[in-house]
């Protein structure tokens, strides 16, 4: 391939090296600019001589100042670059841009799970929600048992989820903060791929007592008796005991299960999470905007579509309180984004210790670059709705599911918003993937595709290149998550059982 930058706004003084393996010293680019030293592929090169202190323009923005006398053609590294500050958020604009609403799309379905609550699933699975950390390894072998002794004869149920988390006691239950990880946890145990319901092992003796993980507080009955195993009930004897009373629950559970079959299902009951890890220079050029057109068209089809991680977004905060639908969208945004900054603040923190080695490694000089390109995941339509950590969402259309950026805190968080279809773009790689939900893994760089063809699903890479356009692999997105959803195709990450542990959000005090 011929030498390649890509340059992505008239605006922009910088541009990155398109080409596999980067490029050498003395390379020629056919617009005439000629490097004056190699530069990594994803690096950036300026397109123009830059003074100290003049601001380098990426995205059409200011992603940080020149610290010293950068020349034409030269490698854009890290230590070049002087961070901005955050944008300010009491100056934000509010509902100055708010996009007209696209045409629907009508008749869009897929074949999923419906449940009483009135949500659908894209699994079929029995959860096992734990109150605290103490019976998680009793679940983990009662889950291994279900398995192999009770699972093959539901053929219609796809799995058995041990839903454990380290939280429950030794805290301090009952101050504010506290409610995230609670929430977080009942939330998840509705999740509609679980059938929207849930049973519980409990301890006996731990703060988050089993009725904290119901909506009204009251335990649900099973056979007259409270859909909850209490290991420290003087009924049982013995962990034998234990374990086959968590085995008898879960086969009622399963039998119930078992007569749910797919059905055409409206794609206006998908809730599609998006998130980015092990983001590179080329996740807000490929990726990301291809995941934001798909984003719109499921929002079109009446979907919603929930984006999050607070300091990927916290630089561009901005594009979207600007996009929010009303004025109380938008504050809503900036109250999160508020609480967040002060949360970072008890720790001595901010939103620029979110990038990673592996970012950088990728070309992204701070967060401000990695905001740019990761904000491009939520499309171009208006933001519908907010939702705090761990809280259940029910608005259609595009929300803001606040969540740290940790791709196993933001995956669990969404996971309690009610998400039942998961898009992951990433541009170093990662085998991330979650047992609830299937994980549909987006690829920025055809080269991490093709050495990874066996966990990556889907390769935006071409559109740096342009094999494809932006439009072309948003669509094969739209149509490969109605595929996923549907049951007809599958993961890579569920091809390999590849499902990482929940991971909660808990900024309470630990007692």
């Amino acid at each position: 391939m011929q030498p390649l930058y890509i340059q992505l706004d008239h605006r922009d003084n910088v541009a990155i090296v398109a080409n596999a393996g980067g490029l050498p010293e003395g390379t020629v680019f056919p617009s005439g600019l000629t490097l004056t030293e190699a530069v990594p592929q994803a690096h950036k090169i300026a397109l123009k001589q830059l003074a100290e202190g003049e601001p380098i323009i990426r995205y059409g923005h200011t992603i940080g100042y020149a610290k010293r006398s950068i020349a034409r053609g030269a490698w854009i590294r890290e230590d070049l670059v002087i961070e901005p500050q955050a944008p300010r958020l009491e100056e934000l604009p509010i509902c100055t841009n708010v996009p007209a609403t696209l045409p629907a799309l009508e008749g869009i379905t897929f074949e999923g799970f419906r449940n009483q609550d009135g949500t659908v699933g894209t699994k079929n699975i029995l959860g096992i929600t734990t109150s605290v950390q103490c019976v998680a390894p009793t679940v983990e072998f009662a889950v291994r048992r279900i398995k192999a002794e009770i699972l093959p004869h539901y053929p219609a149920v796809d799995d058995v989820v041990a839903i454990t988390h380290p939280y429950g006691c030794g805290v301090a239950i009952n101050v504010p903060n506290a409610e995230i990880p609670i929430r977080t946890i009942r939330n998840i145990s509705r999740n509609p791929n679980l059938g929207g319901e849930a049973m519980v092992v409990s301890l006996g003796c731990e703060k988050l007592q089993p009725t904290r993980l119901f909506p009204d507080g009251s335990l649900p009955v099973l056979n007259n008796e409270p859909w909850v195993v209490r290991m420290q009930d003087e009924e049982y004897r013995g962990f034998g005991d234990i374990v086959g009373a968590i085995m008898r629950m879960a086969e009622i559970r399963l039998e119930k299960l078992n007569r749910r079959n797919r059905g055409p299902c409206p794609a206006s009951e998908l809730s599609v999470g998006m998130q980015c890890g092990g983001s590179d220079a080329f996740s807000g050029v490929t990726a990301n905007p291809a995941v934001g057109y798909a984003a719109d068209l499921l929002v079109r089809a009446g979907a919603t579509v929930m984006f999050s991680e607070v300091t990927e977004v916290r630089d561009a905060v901005g594009f979207l309180t600007a996009r929010a639908a009303t004025p109380e969208v938008a504050r809503a945004l900036i109250r999160e984004m508020t609480w967040y900054d002060d949360y970072l603040k008890l720790g001595y923190a901010d939103r620029s210790a979110n990038t990673t080695p592996g970012n950088k490694r990728g070309g992204l000089a701070n967060i401000v670059e990695k905001a740019l390109g990761s904000v491009a995941k939520s499309g171009s339509t208006a933001l519908a709705g907010v939702a705090g950590p761990g809280e259940r969402v029910t608005t259609k259309g595009l929300v803001f599911a606040a969540t740290p950026a940790s791709d196993f805190i933001c995956g669990t968080l969404q996971t309690a918003a009610g998400m039942n279809m998961h898009i992951f773009t990433t541009g170093e790689g990662t085998p991330y993937g979650l047992a609830i939900v299937p994980v549909i893994k987006v690829s920025s760089r055809t080269a991490l595709a093709e050495r990874w063809p066996d966990l990556i699903d889907l390769d935006a890479g071409p559109i740096a290149t342009g094999g494809q356009t932006v439009e072309q692999v948003g669509q094969k997105l739209f149509e490969l998550i109605l595929d996923v959803a549907s049951g007809r195709k599958k993961t890579w990450s569920d091809h390999w059982g590849l499902h990482n542990p929940l991971a909660l959000f808990n900024p309470a005090p630990v007692t």
